[in-house]
Protein backbone atom coordinates (compact mmCIF):
# COMPACT_ATOMS: atom_id res chain seq x y z
CA UNK A 1 0.00 0.00 0.00
CA UNK A 2 1.41 3.37 -1.00
CA UNK A 3 0.33 7.01 0.08
CA UNK A 4 2.07 9.90 -1.70
CA UNK A 5 1.63 14.01 -2.80
CA UNK A 6 2.08 13.60 -6.40
CA UNK A 7 3.67 12.30 -9.44
CA UNK A 8 7.12 12.88 -9.04
CA UNK A 9 7.06 10.84 -4.92
CA UNK A 10 4.93 8.20 -6.64
CA UNK A 11 7.56 7.42 -9.60
CA UNK A 12 10.42 7.71 -7.33
CA UNK A 13 8.95 5.00 -4.90
CA UNK A 14 8.18 2.19 -7.62
CA UNK A 15 10.78 3.11 -9.68
CA UNK A 16 13.60 5.07 -7.99
CA UNK A 17 16.90 3.11 -7.71
CA UNK A 18 15.69 2.23 -4.52
CA UNK A 19 11.92 1.82 -5.53
CA UNK A 20 9.39 -1.04 -5.15
CA UNK A 21 10.06 -2.29 -8.59
CA UNK A 22 13.30 -3.23 -7.65
CA UNK A 23 12.09 -5.93 -5.51
CA UNK A 24 10.83 -9.32 -6.54
CA UNK A 25 7.12 -8.32 -7.33
CA UNK A 26 5.69 -11.22 -9.83
CA UNK A 27 2.36 -11.27 -8.60
CA UNK A 28 1.81 -9.22 -5.87
CA UNK A 29 -0.40 -6.35 -6.04
CA UNK A 30 0.27 -2.49 -5.14
CA UNK A 31 -3.07 -0.18 -3.85
CA UNK A 32 -1.93 3.38 -4.54
CA UNK A 33 -3.69 6.19 -2.46
CA UNK A 34 -2.14 8.94 -3.92
CA UNK A 35 -4.31 11.47 -5.70
CA UNK A 36 -2.23 11.36 -8.70
CA UNK A 37 -3.20 12.41 -12.35
CA UNK A 38 -5.27 9.34 -14.46
CA UNK A 39 -2.73 9.25 -17.19
CA UNK A 40 -0.04 8.86 -14.70
CA UNK A 41 -2.07 5.98 -12.87
CA UNK A 42 -2.52 4.23 -16.01
CA UNK A 43 0.94 4.22 -16.70
CA UNK A 44 2.49 2.75 -13.82
CA UNK A 45 0.17 -0.18 -13.98
CA UNK A 46 1.25 -0.97 -17.02
CA UNK A 47 4.88 -0.54 -16.30
CA UNK A 48 4.23 -2.70 -13.37
CA UNK A 49 2.21 -5.21 -15.59
CA UNK A 50 5.39 -5.35 -17.54
CA UNK A 51 7.18 -6.46 -14.38
CA UNK A 52 4.34 -9.35 -13.22
CA UNK A 53 2.68 -6.49 -10.34
CA UNK A 54 -0.80 -5.58 -10.49
CA UNK A 55 -1.45 -2.47 -9.18
CA UNK A 56 -4.99 -0.86 -8.34
CA UNK A 57 -4.84 3.29 -8.09
CA UNK A 58 -7.59 3.62 -5.14
CA UNK A 59 -7.76 7.87 -3.96
CA UNK A 60 -9.94 8.05 -1.04
CA UNK A 61 -12.29 11.22 0.41
CA UNK A 62 -12.74 11.15 3.85
CA UNK A 63 -9.45 13.30 4.92
CA UNK A 64 -8.21 12.70 8.60
CA UNK A 65 -11.34 11.96 10.40
CA UNK A 66 -12.06 8.93 7.76
CA UNK A 67 -8.82 7.77 7.83
CA UNK A 68 -8.97 7.94 11.83
CA UNK A 69 -12.25 6.31 12.35
CA UNK A 70 -12.16 3.81 9.31
CA UNK A 71 -14.78 5.14 6.98
CA UNK A 72 -13.03 6.66 4.52
CA UNK A 73 -14.32 6.08 1.11
CA UNK A 74 -12.40 4.73 -1.84
CA UNK A 75 -12.60 4.73 -5.55
CA UNK A 76 -10.70 2.03 -7.43
CA UNK A 77 -9.30 2.06 -11.01
CA UNK A 78 -7.77 -1.52 -12.13
CA UNK A 79 -8.79 -5.44 -12.47
CA UNK A 80 -11.69 -6.25 -11.04
CA UNK A 81 -9.93 -9.46 -9.52
CA UNK A 82 -7.18 -7.25 -8.23
CA UNK A 83 -9.90 -5.14 -6.46
CA UNK A 84 -11.63 -8.52 -5.20
CA UNK A 85 -8.32 -9.56 -3.92
CA UNK A 86 -7.37 -6.14 -1.89
CA UNK A 87 -10.91 -5.63 -0.76
CA UNK A 88 -10.81 -7.73 2.47
CA UNK A 89 -7.69 -5.59 3.90
CA UNK A 90 -8.89 -2.23 2.52
CA UNK A 91 -12.45 -2.30 4.14
CA UNK A 92 -10.52 -2.33 7.53
CA UNK A 93 -10.25 1.78 6.42
CA UNK A 94 -12.79 2.22 4.54
CA UNK A 95 -16.84 2.20 4.47
CA UNK A 96 -16.73 2.05 1.08
CA UNK A 97 -14.52 0.71 -1.63
CA UNK A 98 -15.83 0.88 -5.44
CA UNK A 99 -14.69 -0.21 -8.09
CA UNK A 100 -15.09 2.51 -10.97
CA UNK A 101 -13.37 1.16 -13.85
CA UNK A 102 -9.98 0.01 -15.37
CA UNK A 103 -6.72 1.60 -14.29
CA UNK A 104 -7.30 5.31 -14.08
CA UNK A 105 -10.83 5.34 -12.99
CA UNK A 106 -10.08 5.84 -9.51
CA UNK A 107 -8.25 8.95 -10.06
CA UNK A 108 -10.92 10.32 -12.69
CA UNK A 109 -13.89 10.09 -9.48
CA UNK A 110 -11.42 11.59 -6.91
CA UNK A 111 -11.26 14.58 -9.63
CA UNK A 112 -15.14 14.53 -9.77
CA UNK A 113 -14.38 14.55 -5.94
CA UNK A 114 -12.25 17.22 -5.69
CA UNK A 115 -14.17 19.59 -8.00
CA UNK A 116 -17.40 19.45 -5.49
CA UNK A 117 -15.24 19.56 -2.10
CA UNK A 118 -12.79 22.59 -3.60
CA UNK A 119 -15.40 24.64 -5.10
CA UNK A 120 -17.41 24.10 -2.37
CA UNK A 121 -14.73 25.60 0.42
CA UNK A 122 -15.47 29.12 -1.13
CA UNK A 123 -18.47 29.09 -0.74
CA UNK A 124 -18.63 27.88 2.91
CA UNK A 125 -16.42 30.76 2.81
CA UNK A 126 -18.18 33.10 1.59
CA UNK A 127 -21.06 32.33 3.88
CA UNK A 128 -19.38 32.32 6.96
CA UNK A 129 -18.12 36.01 6.43
CA UNK A 130 -22.00 36.87 4.92
CA UNK A 131 -23.21 35.87 8.39
CA UNK A 132 -20.00 37.76 10.41
CA UNK A 133 -20.59 40.36 8.60
CA UNK A 134 -24.80 40.43 8.54
CA UNK A 135 -24.26 40.18 12.52
CA UNK A 136 -25.78 36.49 12.07
CA UNK A 137 -23.51 34.30 14.75
CA UNK A 138 -21.88 32.71 12.07
CA UNK A 139 -20.69 29.93 15.12
CA UNK A 140 -24.15 28.25 14.60
CA UNK A 141 -24.74 28.54 10.92
CA UNK A 142 -23.37 24.75 10.74
CA UNK A 143 -26.18 23.47 13.40
CA UNK A 144 -28.99 25.88 11.92
CA UNK A 145 -28.42 23.84 8.34
CA UNK A 146 -28.12 21.07 9.60
CA UNK A 147 -30.58 18.54 7.88
CA UNK A 148 -31.40 21.11 5.02
CA UNK A 149 -30.26 21.22 1.38
CA UNK A 150 -27.36 22.89 2.47
CA UNK A 151 -25.85 20.33 4.78
CA UNK A 152 -22.79 18.74 4.43
CA UNK A 153 -19.50 16.96 5.93
CA UNK A 154 -17.45 19.85 4.95
CA UNK A 155 -20.28 22.17 6.14
CA UNK A 156 -20.17 20.32 9.78
CA UNK A 157 -16.14 20.37 10.03
CA UNK A 158 -14.90 23.33 7.77
CA UNK A 159 -17.84 25.83 8.10
CA UNK A 160 -17.29 25.16 12.10
CA UNK A 161 -13.23 25.43 11.92
CA UNK A 162 -13.91 28.88 9.46
CA UNK A 163 -16.57 30.52 11.89
CA UNK A 164 -13.93 29.66 14.97
CA UNK A 165 -11.18 30.49 13.05
CA UNK A 166 -9.67 26.86 13.96
CA UNK A 167 -7.33 25.89 11.38
CA UNK A 168 -4.98 23.74 13.57
CA UNK A 169 -4.48 21.02 13.02
CA UNK A 170 -4.56 20.88 9.52
CA UNK A 171 -7.36 18.63 7.74
CA UNK A 172 -5.96 19.46 4.36
CA UNK A 173 -3.78 21.39 2.36
CA UNK A 174 -4.24 24.53 -0.20
CA UNK A 175 -1.72 23.24 -2.64
CA UNK A 176 -2.72 19.52 -2.48
CA UNK A 177 -6.47 20.78 -3.53
CA UNK A 178 -4.62 23.11 -6.23
CA UNK A 179 -2.59 20.39 -7.36
CA UNK A 180 -6.20 18.11 -7.91
CA UNK A 181 -7.84 20.86 -9.50
CA UNK A 182 -4.93 21.59 -11.96
CA UNK A 183 -5.15 17.60 -12.64
CA UNK A 184 -8.98 17.90 -13.28
CA UNK A 185 -8.55 21.25 -15.59
CA UNK A 186 -6.30 18.74 -17.61
CA UNK A 187 -8.61 16.10 -18.20
CA UNK A 188 -11.43 17.98 -18.61
CA UNK A 189 -9.65 20.07 -21.60
CA UNK A 190 -8.96 16.78 -22.64
CA UNK A 191 -12.82 16.08 -23.53
CA UNK A 192 -13.61 19.67 -24.06
CA UNK A 193 -15.67 19.96 -20.46
CA UNK A 194 -15.91 23.55 -19.08
CA UNK A 195 -15.27 23.27 -15.34
CA UNK A 196 -16.24 27.45 -14.60
CA UNK A 197 -16.65 26.72 -10.76
CA UNK A 198 -13.59 24.28 -10.11
CA UNK A 199 -11.49 26.68 -12.27
CA UNK A 200 -12.37 29.72 -10.42
CA UNK A 201 -11.40 27.84 -6.75
CA UNK A 202 -8.69 27.15 -8.28
CA UNK A 203 -7.58 31.19 -8.54
CA UNK A 204 -8.23 31.07 -5.00
CA UNK A 205 -5.77 28.40 -3.99
CA UNK A 206 -3.64 30.26 -6.17
CA UNK A 207 -3.86 32.78 -4.68
CA UNK A 208 -3.07 31.18 -0.91
CA UNK A 209 -0.20 29.54 -2.18
CA UNK A 210 1.59 32.56 -3.37
CA UNK A 211 0.47 34.36 -0.17
CA UNK A 212 2.91 31.78 1.82
CA UNK A 213 -0.40 29.78 2.92
CA UNK A 214 -0.17 26.56 0.55
CA UNK A 215 0.42 24.46 3.60
CA UNK A 216 -2.36 25.75 5.73
CA UNK A 217 -5.83 23.81 5.83
CA UNK A 218 -8.55 25.20 3.37
CA UNK A 219 -10.21 26.64 5.96
CA UNK A 220 -8.06 29.97 5.65
CA UNK A 221 -10.51 30.91 2.88
CA UNK A 222 -12.32 32.54 5.31
CA UNK A 223 -9.44 34.90 6.17
CA UNK A 224 -8.78 35.58 2.55
CA UNK A 225 -12.68 37.04 2.08
CA UNK A 226 -12.22 39.15 5.40
CA UNK A 227 -8.96 41.07 4.30
CA UNK A 228 -6.71 39.97 6.62
CA UNK A 229 -4.38 38.05 4.23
Amino acid sequence: MMCVTDQKAAEEVLFGSQGISQAEIKNKLLVDFSSIAPASARDFAKRLEKLGMGMIDAPASGGVPGAEKGTLAIMAGGKAEHIERARPVVMHLAQRFTCMGDSGAGQVTKLCNQIIVGSLFPVLAEAIRLAEAAGVDAKSLPEALKGGFADSLPLQIFGARMAARNFEPPLGANNIMLKDLENAAAVAKEFGVPLPMARTAAELYRLLGAQGKGEKDPAVLVELLSGKL
